[in-house]
């Protein structure tokens, strides 16, 4: 018997999570595209994302089944209820805090403080101290850290290679500027750090899975457990953000980056 639908984002994900491993080839496509496209559903057709996980309509409606749907038009309603109004376009999130009142530079301050200051204390609560440590032991171990992330995680990214670099640990960062892409320089002794979070970056997943494929240890910073970066790392580092206006911080995030190369630099002596 099919367990009731999820009734929220988060059941969601959990009810994705607890079957896409045991699933066959096309509906393991169906469940890895959807994980890494959470912020397509709520806009797209069956034949678009059939067509992005490259498999038949009928494979995709049979999925949306297993995780407990009638079909595609019932797990779609969720993510237009839930998700999709969360996260609006940058016009309309400004547009928002000034009709609320809330767009004063002093009161911006002290909302992305507070909201700051809740992702810290939800780290400090939720920090996973075994995958911390088994990360440094991974990295420290590493000739050379290819440190990856893109769209809102680039700022983290970019600030890891530099403490990295100024701890004399050899970092390189792939930013992808000039549609240059650096993976060439992978080697079989190094380590890779991905940074992603939904909706999550194509090209932050691509060099993870080519270190993963190479046998290179890869560590991901995300937001859940059931992102589609999990399944290509060999530890995974969850960081919850708190947003204000649906702008999202970065404070817990780029803590947990300072600890994690800091706590490098002193494996490595």
């Amino acid at each position: 018997m099919t367990d009731a639908a999820p009734t929220t984002i988060d059941e969601f994900r959990s009810r994705l999570a607890s079957v896409t491993d045991g699933l066959p080839k096309r509906l393991r496509q169906c469940a890895d595209y959807i994980a890494a496209n959470t912020d397509r559903i709520a806009v797209s057709t069956v034949a678009e994302l059939a067509s992005g996980a490259d498999v038949p309509p009928s494979a995709l409606m049979r999925f949306c089944q297993i995780l407990g749907f009638s079909g595609f038009s019932e797990m779609q309603k969720l993510f237009r209820d839930a998700y999709a109004p969360g996260w609006p376009d940058y016009t309309t999130r400004l547009r928002n805090l000034k009709d609320s009142g809330a767009g004063s530079p002093s009161a911006l301050l002290a909302e992305f403080v507070e909201a700051g200051r809740l992702s810290l204390e939800q780290l400090a609560k939720s920090a996973d101290e075994t995958a911390l440590s088994q990360a440094v032991a991974l990295l420290a171990r590493a000739d050379t850290l290819h440190v990856v992330g893109l769209r809102r995680a680039y700022p983290v990214a970019s600030y890891l290679t530099y403490v990295l670099e100024k701890l004399a640990v050899p970092a390189i960062l792939h930013d992808h500027a000039g549609r240059l892409d650096h993976r060439h320089a992978l080697r079989p002794s190094d380590a890779c750090i991905a940074i992603t979070f939904a909706p999550y970056s194509d090209e932050t997943l691509s060099l993870a899975q080519d270190a993963r494929s190479r046998g290179l240890p890869v560590v991901g910073i995300t937001d859940h457990l059931t992102s589609p970066i999990a399944r290509l790392s060999s530890v995974v580092l969850t960081v919850p953000e708190v947003d204000f206006g649906a702008f999202r911080s970065l404070s817990a995030t780029l803590a947990l980056s300072l600890a994690l190369a800091v706590a490098i630099g002193t494996a490595r002596g």
